[in-house]
């Protein structure tokens, strides 16, 4: 028998508000509910950008003509090129759309991988302890030691060796990421497993038979998780910086197999020397307001689950109440 150490939502509450976004904005006032819709439109934006950019986007993102022969080098924005070429003919709108394509899966798988290994080994390590657990915190301390983009940059050199189309794209880049952030859900979870391993419902588990690994997957995991969505959207604006890093430095993803941001960026610092401003500046703005509405929404989400903040917000109803 299990007893959830969460609070069990309000009794005919609808399952819609339930919802984490959708809570966290019912508690949400002022200030903090105008940074959390701020963020909510860009990442809402971004979204929509990479699912529809098949459809908005006029060209593929390395196409460099059509019907009517090759597209002009470095042509102003304006008329069949809404945001200009760049020196290598690509449109750059068509390449902003289809970078947010590739942010997007990037930063999923690069996040759910990152997930599934560390709520595990966070999980057996907590739980288990012993030498085993000594073992993996000392790796997990020894890779977050390690600065981000330099733990990232030396995946990438080590996974395309294979030089394969799957691991010269998206997969690659987003393996590279992987690693940089299981340390981070590892040592979450494991905190929280050592934690809960001593309440009463796992003795209780205990007494009744029930095996280690039920234990785990079944009484612990629900409860140690519950901060996931919080570190999610804290992690998706670093794994699209980190994204952006290796496509700037040349260690992200090919050229010819998606369109990035950070590579774009890279081939525009010639141009800016010249005063060709627009190869630069969308896809700048991109990374910008895109990172920006990301850190929103994780920051307000995370202010939004400290108890004190609620207490105040509380406190401070019931205050103008009385004033009323």
């Amino acid at each position: 028998m299990s007893t959830s150490i969460v609070s069990t939502p309000r009794a005919g509450k609808p399952l819609w508000q339930r919802l984490p976004i959708i809570s966290h904005y019912r508690m949400s006032a002022g200030l903090q509910r105008g940074m959390l819709v701020a963020g909510l439109v860009l990442t809402c934006i971004f979204v929509l950008a990479a699912a529809l950019a098949p459809l908005i986007a006029p060209y593929g993102h390395a196409q460099i003509s059509d019907a009517s022969g090759n597209f002009p080098t470095q042509a102003p924005p304006g008329g069949r090129f809404l945001w200009g070429t760049t020196v290598g003919g690509f449109d750059v709108f068509s390449r902003t759309l289809w970078g947010a394509q590739t942010a997007f899966a990037v930063i999923v798988i690069a996040v759910a991988f990152s997930i599934f290994l560390g709520v595990i080994l966070g999980l057996v390590s907590g739980y288990l302890g012993g030498w085993l657990d000594r073992i993996m915190v000392v790796l997990a301390d020894a890779i977050y030691a390690f600065p981000s983009l330099l733990l990232a940059i030396v995946m990438s050199i080590v996974i395309s060796q294979g030089q394969s189309s799957l691991w010269g794209g998206v997969m690659a880049a987003a393996i590279s990421i992987t690693v940089v952030f299981i340390p981070q859900y590892f040592r979450v979870i494991r905190a929280e497993t050592v934690r809960l391993k001593a309440e009463p419902f796992v003795e209780s588990a205990k007494v009744v038979g029930a095996s280690s690994g039920r234990i785990m997957f079944k009484h612990i995991f629900r409860n140690a998780t519950r901060t996931l969505p919080l570190i999610f959207t804290l992690n998706a604006s670093e794994a699209l910086l980190t994204l952006a890093g290796l496509g700037f430095l040349g260690f992200g993803i090919e050229p010819t197999a998606a369109s990035e941001w950070g590579f774009d960026l890279n081939r525009a610092m010639s141009d800016a020397t010249s005063g060709i401003w627009w190869t630069g500046v969308f896809p700048g703005a991109a990374i910008v307001l895109t990172v920006l509405g990301l850190t929103l929404v994780g920051e307000s989400m995370n202010d939004l689950a400290d108890p004190r903040l609620r207490l105040r917000r509380k406190a401070k109803n019931r205050g103008g109440k009385a004033t009323a």
